[in-house]
């Protein structure tokens, strides 16, 4: 049974969804697993506004589940430029193939099961079971977890995700998981913008790496690069195109692109996989 904070809490929320919520993004307009894990995907680490066009873009592109997995990784990593993080877009492509050659196209809608997949951690896979299946389980990510600190946790800092679960759990919707999620992710959404980010106050908090100069903007280049150029590349021509970047840097992460099948070579050229 809650208690009367939290029932008051669950009032604030549901009242901000119905009078602001985003009702209208398009993963929401769905159920269907494999729409829904594209979203998700999509936005680890990426905003709202970036996400929705690609998004529409990707479905368009791959339909199906089984569109994506019988499609090269070429074609894939050509329609998630501009999202960054390429890896993930293999982690997707990997994933489409686990469920049609495993499950015979079919999503299973068991954690364990979810869990086992290419690129499905905790987080996605109750997302999926909530979101998919209207399963009621809990979970927790960067807005989930903003909400509760700002209410439970005010001043407290170093505030681990052991400590806010409980409540989580208390406060979670059986009958309607899905709402309820939608709700405390937008309510998250606005705190964000009007009182700052809370989430600094976890301990399960990090922040996002300087994105100029890093290994993730060479390993971005390397991908758009050879996204473009369809009959593979040189490692001279890579580097000339590339030329703001470090020479010794693009080589030391192209190997690395291709250990993790992200890139191959034929030769001295080096493209994308079909």
């Amino acid at each position: 049974m809650m208690t009367k904070k939290q029932q008051a809490f669950v009032t604030t929320v549901l009242t901000f969804y119905k009078q602001h919520g985003r009702h209208e993004l398009p993963w929401r307009q769905t159920h269907d697993p494999y729409a829904i894990l594209v979203s998700e995907i999509m936005l680890q680490q990426t905003q709202v506004g970036r996400v929705i066009p690609k998004y529409e873009q990707f479905l368009k592109t791959f339909p199906t589940v089984e569109s994506l997995a019988t499609a090269p990784l070429r074609a894939v990593f050509t329609v998630w430029q501009g999202l960054g993080y390429n890896r993930r877009a293999k982690m997707l492509h990997a994933c489409a193939q686990s469920i049609v050659r495993d499950y015979n196209g079919v999503w299973p809608s068991e954690y364990r099961t979810l869990t086992s997949l290419p690129g499905i951690g905790a987080y996605t896979a109750s997302a999926l079971l909530a979101f998919s299946y209207n399963t009621a389980t809990p979970l927790i990510e960067t807005n989930v977890r903003t909400v509760y600190l700002h209410h439970f946790f005010t001043t407290k800092e170093q505030v681990n995700d052991r400590e806010l679960m409980p409540i989580i759990e208390a406060t979670l919707d059986i009958k309607n998981p899905r709402d309820w999620y939608y709700a405390l992710m937008d309510y998250g959404s606005y705190l964000k913008q009007t009182v700052g980010n809370k989430s600094k106050q976890s301990k399960q908090y990090s922040k996002q790496s300087v994105f100029k100069g890093s290994d993730r903007q060479i390993r971005g280049a390397i991908i758009r690069t050879l996204s473009n150029e369809t009959k593979g590349v040189t490692i001279a021509r890579l580097t000339a195109v590339n030329s703001e970047l470090d020479s010794l840097r693009i080589q030391e992460q192209l190997s690395k692109l291709m250990t993790e099948g992200m890139v191959a070579k034929d030769g001295s050229k080096y493209s994308l996989p079909s």
